[in-house]
């Protein structure tokens, strides 16, 4: 797992197929067992609750944020985060990677804060429900990934 969540091709397949139309990697900088990638995707309008069109009309473009540490005693830590052009908010986190049974899991540890008074929370549940949605895409991918590239 940690040899994927490090390797540059693996961010390239998974943003190729779970990125969306028009993503893109923007770098991916690997060291010795390490990885900083940033990334950029876009959503269409059509696609946004009408909270989020309300008040930021478009599509949204997002830059994320991945990080990873070397593996150490079978554990890793990492970091993540995304903003949304044109909102005032930011989701962020850790990541950790430890072993699980006969595999492993990583553990999230993340929140989210869009600061605007009054619509604020809302938009905040509305932005950890689609978060939610793309990691469980991004899990699957993973899963496959490994699987296939052993």
């Amino acid at each position: 797992m940690h040899r994927a969540l490090t390797s540059e091709r693996y961010w390239r397949d998974r943003l190729a197929e779970v990125g969306g139309e028009g993503a893109e990697l923007g770098h991916a900088v690997t060291g010795e067992g390490t990885i900083d990638v940033e990334m950029a995707q876009a959503i269409p309008a059509e696609h946004l609750p009408p909270i989020v069109s309300k008040i930021r009309p478009g599509d949204l473009t997002i830059t994320r944020t991945e990080t990873w540490g070397a593996l150490v005693g079978g554990r890793a830590t990492g970091t993540f985060s995304a903003r949304v052009e044109g909102l005032p908010g930011e989701v962020t986190g850790t990541l950790t990677l430890a072993p699980e049974g006969t595999g492993s899991a990583i553990t999230l540890d993340g929140r989210v804060e869009v600061k605007l008074p009054l619509i604020g929370g809302k938009i905040e549940a509305v932005i950890a429900e689609q978060v939610v949605e793309l990691l469980d895409a991004e899990h699957g991918f993973t899963e496959g990934w490994i699987a296939a590239n052993g």
